[in-house]
């Protein structure tokens, strides 16, 4: 739909009528001050091409006229109505990506942690329709992998491209929470962390218990995740043997990072038990269900504008010519 954001712009048209009509003419000098031979045949020629000038260039300004003012009225074409859910959550993805997340035990074997974790939480990030996400990455070291931002699909991407080891070997859970407190200090609106790991913190420089201390004083709340499969009889040259794949998994730390700000601890064990737990948060902290109903514009001014400025230019050169 075409429109005007300021369509009052138009009230100027008459404004060089006005002032040619009310404002009183310039007094001309009758008396002459140097003297100029042939001056009677220049003033001849100089009323003819003025007459050729005012007869062509009279309309042209006037064309040029209409062309500045519409400009300055925004002309815009507005797209169809589309409706955005509306939500106050700003929701960072912390994710564990050190050595150990490559062990296979969540999928019958297929395929690593890291990958069932890339695709069960993916689909959590596209469902969260409203919210303001962002992907925080940690091993050895924490890093922000995507700002907080609308843009789901960009973060759903950059998660499918994160490799194991991508931030060190080990695992620094205190610095990721502090990470996630460094970006969300400003934000405004409810603020969640969900945090993903397989194992203890063994690196980094902020302790998990100082950095859930401190997210409870800002108001960060915090869902733990800890992913490993179910201890498991397997065969040896010793004869069958039980190997826990989670043994390393510091659940403790995880369950008093949650209780100190107000979350949850979770478990998962495999691929169906992580899918219930990002279920599970979509329950706990719910989308909200307003809608806000925007346009896409199109702002169409430099249209009139730069044909305004071709105008101007060859009624300066036709003056020239006649001139």
């Amino acid at each position: 739909m075409f429109d005007f954001a300021w369509p009052w712009m138009f009230l100027l048209l008459p404004l060089p009528w006005l002032f040619w009509r009310f404002m009183p003419p310039t007094t001309s000098i009758q008396q002459g001050v140097l003297f100029a031979p042939f001056i009677t045949a220049y003033q001849h020629n100089a009323t003819m091409n003025h007459t050729r000038l005012h007869s062509f260039g009279l309309w042209g300004i006037i064309f040029c006229w209409l062309l500045l003012i519409t400009a300055s009225a925004k002309p815009q074409w507005l797209g169809e109505e589309t409706e955005l859910p509306e939500s106050g959550r700003n929701l960072l993805l912390a994710v564990d990506v050190s050595g150990s997340m490559e062990i296979t035990d969540m999928d019958d074997g297929r395929t690593n942690r890291l990958e069932v974790v890339k695709q069960v939480a993916g689909e959590f990030i596209r469902r969260r329709k409203g919210d303001r996400i962002g992907l925080i990455l940690f091993g050895t070291e924490a890093y922000l992998q995507t700002p907080l931002t609308f843009d789901h699909t960009t973060v759903a991407s950059l998660l499918q491209d994160t490799v194991i080891g991508i931030a060190g070997r080990e695992t620094a859970i205190g610095d990721a929470i502090g990470m996630a407190l460094k970006r969300l200090q400003n934000a405004s609106g409810e603020t969640v962390l969900i945090l993903l790991t397989d194992g203890a913190n063994n690196a980094g420089h902020v302790q998990p218990r100082k950095a859930a201390e401190l997210a409870a004083q800002q108001g960060l709340r915090v869902y733990t995740i800890g992913v490993g499969g179910e201890p498991r009889q397997v065969g040896g040259f010793f004869g069958m043997r039980m190997v826990d794949p989670a043994a390393d998994l510091d659940e403790e730390t995880l369950k008093m990072i949650a209780n100190a700000t107000g979350g949850q601890y979770f478990r998962a064990t495999d691929r169906d038990t992580l899918k219930a737990i990002y279920h599970q948060l979509d329950q706990l902290e719910p989308t909200m269900k307003g809608n806000r109903v925007v346009r896409p514009t199109t702002e169409l001014f430099v249209w009139p504008l730069g044909l305004a400025l071709i105008s101007s230019f060859l009624l300066a050169v036709r003056w020239w010519k006649i001139a």
